[in-house]
């Protein structure tokens, strides 16, 4: 039984390691045999095993998440189409036109004047929200233990994913004070199907930790954020979501970096009436 839990974190962990490296690197040629290097895969069964934990063969996936990057860089950055074609590993805006017309049915060209098209899921803005304006902030860079889960946002595991991350700081003496609970959220579900959404779980720790299995470690870098401090469900997200993006940041004159949002949960959902749970929202700006 040991060895066959060792041999299943060991595959976690490889996995781990190829679709960081995907993520970091849309921009580039991403070779098949490369990849199975990265995960010390034999190219014969890498395939194989990406399928099975990812649920969709690894050509598949790397298609898929450049299109779903290339769509929210139209709707929320400035950058043109020849720019954005580049940054998700296409050489001209044609080849990118052609694979998001096909997931879309529509032209990046036109999706990005198009204000009113929705690719999934409609906009919900809701003025009553109990969200005050950002607090522009300069962080330093995080270590995090993560694990990586997949689905619908709203009934993810959250909690069963921090009790395994706990239990990996106590048995590796990592505790110490603050200690905190992020979640980062890959995918924006306006554009990306439920089932599909990415998320990581994370501890955020001042002591330094080395990556065992599904447990990966990461780093949050450094850079500038717009946190936004929100008090309520956590129910509400979604619309707190798209009421900061459609909203606030026209307004704002802000402009998006590329890199992750992520939040930071203040108290313990366990011990805390939904009504005053506290959310930061960091949403990475220019």
């Amino acid at each position: 039984m040991e060895q066959r839990i060792s041999t299943r974190e060991d595959y976690l962990k490889r996995i781990n390691i190829v679709i960081e490296y995907i993520n970091a690197h849309l921009d580039e040629n991403i070779d098949l045999e490369h990849l199975a290097e990265v995960s010390n895969f034999s190219k014969w069964h890498f395939q194989r095993m990406m399928k099975a934990y990812t649920g969709e063969p690894v050509g598949i996936y790397i298609i898929r998440v450049r299109v779903e990057t290339a769509a929210k860089l139209l709707r929320y950055s400035e950058m043109s189409v020849g720019e954005i074609a580049y940054r998700v590993g296409y050489d001209t805006p044609s080849s990118l036109s052609k694979i998001f017309r096909m997931f879309y049915s529509i032209s990046p060209s036109e999706y990005r004047n198009n204000k009113n098209y929705t690719i999934m899921k409609p906009v919900q803005l809701n003025e009553n929200l109990n969200l005050k304006a950002p607090k522009i902030l300069t962080l330093e860079p995080k270590q995090a233990i993560y694990l990586k889960l997949t689905g619908n946002y709203q009934t993810l595991d959250f909690g069963g994913a921090w009790n395994r991350l706990w239990q990996f700081v106590k048995e590796n003496k990592l505790f110490s004070a603050g200690i905190e609970h992020i979640a980062i959220y890959h995918d924006d579900p306006k554009v990306t199907e439920e089932s599909k959404l990415r998320t990581d779980i994370c501890l955020a720790l001042p002591k330094k930790a080395e990556a065992k299995g599904e447990i990966g470690v990461k780093t949050i870098e450094r850079g500038k954020y717009a946190m936004f401090l929100y008090t309520g469900s956590y129910e509400h997200l979604g619309a707190v979501y798209d009421t900061i993006y459609a909203k606030w940041l026209p307004e704002s004159g802000q402009k998006l970096r590329d890199c992750q949002c992520f939040e930071k949960y203040i108290n313990n959902p366990g011990k805390t009436p939904v009504e005053k749970l506290k959310t930061e929202i960091y949403v990475p700006v220019e």
